[in-house]
């Protein structure tokens, strides 16, 4: 047998792109699908064609759960990736504090979501939570952050760097390890201070790890369900409804099956427009095409 014939990469892919297809490109048309009828889990479905669209975007929902899902996404992005590489700059380092350390800030990615809902939940009370108490402590008065309609996104985004910070950490590190020390005793040997070896050298190499953790992190935050399920419900007046959570009201608490299929087949190509674009602004900067 020929041991390099054609086949042999899609057999070795073949498993995968099975449960790619069935796990995922099936569900997305069957979302699409449904979204062309009118359907309250009760009746039979009715043919409406794009009307499910067209009324979600005449009372301008499908704008406000974009633009809530895209600044949350916005705010985790960017707060993961800068804790991330900066905690990660600071624990490159041998020793079992520094162990101990990478260890415990990562431990915080592997805890349930549930778990990171319920403990910020009580941490952001305004009364008996941590961040009431040294309110007080201050002689401020205690603010109810859940429950402020412009600071609860925020504080759900808090959260969401949080858990994922972790993550972005260990990622950034493996990349750190990947940098050749000889390039950067070369620039060192040029005169290139510890701030310009870090720009010219270090972060130009870390591009591919920072696309990756960039690409990962909006996938997550693009599926943010659990804190918003417990911490919020969607408010206070639907500052914090995203667009899973949008979906799950529009099934089970509105019994339209057709807008969340609709919000469904949007949520799908937003996702992958925007992780395109970010992948593709990282790639310009790479002086890629």
């Amino acid at each position: 047998m020929n041991p390099r014939a054609r086949w042999h990469p899609w057999a070795m892919l073949g498993p995968t792109l099975g449960l790619l297809v069935v796990f995922f490109l099936v569900p997305i048309g069957v979302a699409g699908a449904g979204s062309l009828f009118s359907w309250d889990l009760l009746t039979p479905p009715r043919f409406v064609g794009g009307a499910n669209y067209a009324a979600l975007a005449a009372h301008g929902e499908l704008l406000r759960v974009a633009l809530r899902t895209l600044g949350y996404s916005a705010l985790v992005v960017t707060g993961t990736m800068t804790l991330g590489l900066g905690l990660a700059l600071l624990l490159d380092r041998p020793g079992r504090f520094f162990a101990f350390v990478r260890a415990s800030v990562f431990s915080a990615y592997v805890v349930s979501w549930v778990a990171v809902a319920l403990l910020w939940m009580w941490m952001l009370d305004g009364n008996a939570g941590v961040v009431g108490q040294l309110l007080r402590a201050l002689g401020a008065p205690p603010v109810a952050l859940l429950g402020d309609p412009d600071a609860a996104l925020p504080a759900l985004a808090l959260v969401g760097v949080w858990k994922l910070t972790g993550y972005a950490m260990i990622v950034f590190l493996a990349g750190l390890q990947d940098v050749p020390p000889s390039l950067l005793e070369a620039a060192a040997l040029d005169g290139a201070g510890a701030v310009a070896r870090f720009r010219y050298v270090t972060l130009p190499l870390l591009a591919p790890t920072a696309a990756f953790v960039a690409t990962t992190s909006l996938v997550t935050s693009f599926q943010a369900f659990d804190v918003v399920r417990i911490m919020t419900q969607g408010g206070p007046a639907r500052a914090t409804e995203l667009f899973v959570y949008a979906i799950y009201e529009q099934i089970f608490l509105n019994l339209s099956v057709g807008r969340a299929s609709a919000l469904t087949v949007v949520f799908f190509v937003l996702l992958l427009a925007v992780a395109g674009l970010q992948l593709r602004v990282f790639r310009t900067r790479r002086g890629e095409r």
